[in-house]
C-alpha cells in the first residue's frame, strides 16, 4: 500500500478544510488535503448552498481571509461576467440578488476562487490534494493519530498518509470513530447540558434533516422530466407538524411554528440593487424564487441570461426520515438515496402540480441546472449536512452561553481562550426524531479554543461542525463564516504547535502560550471579540 508523509493532513476539503490548509500553508508548513467529491468547498460548492451570514458581515465579524474569499468572488464577476455598469459599480455586489445573503452566487465561481487561492502552493509542491478520496481507517500511537488510511471513491485504491497533525474537516466527523476519539451525536439530555431547550433524555440518533439541493431556471417550452418512481409516496407525505402535505407552499414558520404560506414566481422583474438581504428586517422567503437566487438576470447585460437561476434549499426538501451516519452503511445509503428521491420529486411537483399565483398549476418551463452544480443528474454533488459527530471537548458550548433569553443585555459569554467570533440564530431544522423547528435567539458569540480540543487525543483537531457544541448550539456554529474561522484556527494552531514544539492543549493550558497564539490570530486578521452591536 502506498504511504505518504506530511506535516499536516487535512481530511475533507470543505470550507473548514480549505481554510485550514491555507492557514497552515501560509505559515510555511507542508500539507496534504483530501476531498471526497469532485469540487472542494463543501457547503459553498459541492452542496450548492449560498452563504448564510450575519447582518454585519460587510463591516466586521469574519476573518480577514474569509473577507478576501468574498471579495475575490465579487472580483471574479466584475472581471469575467458581462455585468451591467450599474451592477459593476455596486460595491457590495450580490450577483444573485438573493434575500438569504448579501453574496448569493453560482457555486462554480466560489470553486474557481478557492482553487486559485490554493494554486501557488500546489505549484510549489507544498500542497498535495488527494481527490476524490475518503477516510476508511486510522493508525493510532497511544493518544496520537499516526496515520489515516484513505480510499479512492471510484476505484477503491488506498493510500496511508502519516502526519504530525491531523485535521478532521469532514462533513460528519468521520475521523472520530476511526481514531477512537470520544464524541457525541444527536440530542444531549438536559441533565447532561443544563440547556433549557434540551429533552429530558438523550437522543443520539435524533439529528437535523439533510437536504439535496438543486439549481433551476425557467425558460420557454415544456421541460418536464419523467415522473419519479416514488412520487406518489412523497406527494401524499404529510408530517404531523407540517400543516399540510410536505410538497406544498405551506409549512411551519421556523421561529413561531405558525403555519405560513409562501409563493413561487419565476423571473420577477425586480431590481437587484433594491434587495435588502438582512434577515433581521425581512426573512426574504415570501417568494421562494428570489430567496436563494444565485444569478439575477438583471445584474447582467440584456439577454445574457435567459433566466434567473434559483437555488432550491427550501423546507420541502428537508429529509428527516432517518440519519445518514451512525447507522449501518446500508441504512445510511438508503436514507441518502431517499433524500435524493425527495428532491427530484419536489422538482417534478414544481413542474406539474405546484399552484401558481395566476391560478394555474405547474411550471413546465423549469429546468434542472446540473451544469451549475457540476452534475449530470441535475442535483448537487453532495448532501447538505447540518449536523455532525461532535468531539467530547475540553469545553462544550451550551445554549446558556449565548441564548438571548438567558444572557440578555450581558451578551454571550466572553471566553478567555476565544479564537474567533460568529453570529447566527440557533436554527435547528426538523429532525429524525420527529421534532419541529427549534429556533432560539442568540447573541453575537465567540469561539472558544477549548471547543476545538478533544479531551484525550492530542494531535487531532476538528475544522467544522464537529467541534464541541451541543445539538442545540450546533444550530448557530454550523454556518459558512464560522466553519471557515474554525478551520483557519485549526490550521494555524497545528502550524504553531509544530513551530513551538508544544501541543494544542498546552497552548490553552498556559496563559503565556495562549496569549502568544491569540496575538498570532489577531495578526492574521482573526477577530477575537465583538464590538458593541445592537438589534440582533
Amino acid at each position: 500500500m502506498k504511504e505518504a508523509h506530511t506535516e499536516i493532513l487535512v481530511v475533507g476539503g470543505g470550507l473548514g478544510g480549505v481554510a485550514a490548509a491555507l492557514a497552515a500553508l501560509r505559515a510555511g508548513r507542508r500539507v496534504i488535503m483530501t476531498e471526497e467529491f469532485d469540487w472542494i468547498g463543501g457547503q459553498l460548492t459541492s452542496q450548492a448552498v449560498p452563504p448564510d451570514e450575519h447582518s454585519w458581515v460587510e463591516q466586521f465579524g469574519i476573518t480577514a481571509s474569509y473577507r478576501t474569499l468574498r471579495q475575490e468572488i465579487r472580483n471574479y464577476y466584475r472581471e469575467h461576467y458581462p455585468l451591467t455598469e450599474r451592477s459593476r459599480q455596486w460595491r457590495d455586489l450580490n450577483p444573485g440578488a438573493g434575500w438569504v445573503s448579501r453574496l448569493c452566487h453560482e457555486p462554480r465561481v466560489a470553486l474557481t476562487v478557492m482553487e486559485g487561492m490554493l494554486a501557488p502552493y500546489r505549484g510549489a509542491g507544498r500542497l498535495r490534494v488527494l481527490q476524490p478520496y475518503r477516510p476508511v481507517g486510522a493508525e493510532m500511537d497511544g493518544d496520537r493519530v499516526r496515520a489515516v488510511r484513505l480510499a479512492h471513491r471510484d476505484n477503491g485504491d488506498e493510500i496511508i498518509v502519516a502526519a504530525s497533525y491531523v485535521i478532521d474537516a469532514t462533513e460528519t466527523g468521520e475521523l472520530l470513530p476511526l481514531t477512537g476519539t470520544e464524541y457525541v451525536t444527536g440530542f444531549e439530555s438536559r441533565s447532561m447540558t443544563g440547556e433549557p431547550s434540551a429533552p429530558e433524555e438523550a437522543q443520539p440518533l435524533n439529528m437535523q434533516a439533510v437536504s439535496i439541493c438543486f439549481a433551476v431556471d425557467h425558460v420557454d417550452g415544456d421541460q418536464t422530466i419523467d415522473k419519479p418512481d416514488r412520487y406518489d409516496f412523497w406527494r401524499s407525505y404529510e408530517p404531523a407538524f407540517w400543516g399540510g402535505p410536505l410538497l406544498g407552499w405551506k409549512s411551519p414558520h421556523p421561529r413561531t411554528l405558525e403555519i405560513v404560506e409562501r409563493s413561487f414566481t419565476p423571473n420577477p422583474d425586480d431590481d437587484p440593487l433594491l434587495v435588502d438581504a438582512d434577515q433581521r428586517r425581512n426573512p426574504g422567503d415570501a417568494n421562494l424564487w428570489t430567496f436563494r437566487r444565485i444569478a439575477a438576470r438583471r445584474n447582467f447585460t440584456d439577454g445574457f441570461y435567459a433566466s434567473d437561476i434559483c437555488l432550491v434549499n427550501w423546507p420541502m426538501i428537508d429529509y428527516f426520515e432517518g440519519p445518514v451516519f451512525e447507522v449501518p452503511d446500508d441504512q445510511a445509503r438508503g436514507h441518502l438515496k431517499a433524500a435524493e428521491e425527495l428532491s427530484r420529486c419536489v422538482f417534478y411537483w414544481l413542474q406539474t402540480e405546484a399552484p401558481r399565483t395566476d391560478g394555474g398549476i405547474g411550471f413546465r418551463g423549469l429546468r434542472l441546472r446540473g451544469d451549475v452544480t457540476g452534475t449530470e443528474h441535475g442535483l448537487a454533488q453532495a448532501p447538505y449536512i447540518r449536523e455532525s459527530r461532535r468531539i467530547k471537548a475540553a469545553y462544550t458550548i451550551v445554549e446558556q452561553d449565548l441564548s438571548l433569553a438567558v444572557r440578555g443585555e450581558r451578551g454571550a459569554v466572553n471566553y478567555a481562550d476565544s479564537v474567533g467570533v460568529g453570529m447566527y440564530r440557533i436554527d435547528l431544522h426538523p429532525s429524525t426524531g420527529g421534532d419541529n423547528y427549534i429556533d432560539v435567539g442568540s447573541c453575537p458569540f465567540e469561539i472558544p479554543l477549548g471547543a476545538l480540543l478533544p479531551q484525550r487525543v492530542t494531535n487531532l483537531l476538528p475544522a467544522g461542525k464537529n467541534i464541541g457544541t451541543t445539538h442545540i448550539t450546533n444550530g448557530c456554529y454550523r454556518l459558512h463564516p464560522v466553519e471557515w474561522n474554525i478551520g483557519e484556527v485549526a490550521g494555524l494552531l497545528s502550524a504553531h504547535c509544530l513551530e513551538r514544539g508544544t501541543t494544542p492543549h498546552g497552548v490553552r493550558e498556559h496563559k503565556d502560550r495562549l496569549v502568544e497564539f491569540q496575538t498570532l490570530l489577531e495578526r492574521q486578521g482573526i477577530e477575537l471579540r465583538w464590538p458593541e452591536v445592537k438589534g440582533y
